[in-house]
């Protein structure tokens, strides 16, 4: 997947065993293998250009990790002990990352209230259903 992530085009089978092979020796066939196990699984797309395919990634490379993530968060009997134990494991850098894309997520601060008009127009959210 890395290599076909890597051109973010449709590739051959040709195309992906020569960029490997500046590396290490490899067959066509073991190659032809792989792609075909990925489009079987459903993380590739194929089309014939005459007796060969091309093959294109379904999803981004960013997508796939954050499935990933997803599934083994998923997976946890609790949730926010694994985000801390994770949280916990990030250098400051994937910190700040996190807080970039928390910030993406959220919007721009300025078409959101501040917080205590945000109560306001859900009373009870944070006090009691009395108003206090």
């Amino acid at each position: 997947m890395t290599r076909v992530w890597k051109w973010n085009r449709p590739v051959t089978v040709r195309e992906v065993l020569e960029d490997l092979q500046q590396e290490r020796t490899i067959a066509y066939t073991t190659v032809m293998t792989v792609l075909d196990n990925l489009h079987q699984k459903g993380w590739v797309r194929r089309e014939a250009e005459g007796r060969a395919y091309r093959y294109e990634a379904v999803s981004t490379r960013a997508a796939y990790a954050a499935a990933l993530m997803n599934d083994a968060w998923s997976q946890s009997d609790n949730p926010a002990a694994a985000l801390v134990a994770f949280f916990g494991m990030m250098s400051d850098e994937q910190r700040q990352a996190l807080r970039d894309a928390v910030r993406i997520v959220q919007g721009p601060e300025e078409t959101r209230p501040p917080a205590e008009d945000r109560r306001e127009e859900n009373p009870g959210s944070a006090e009691g259903s009395d108003g206090r």
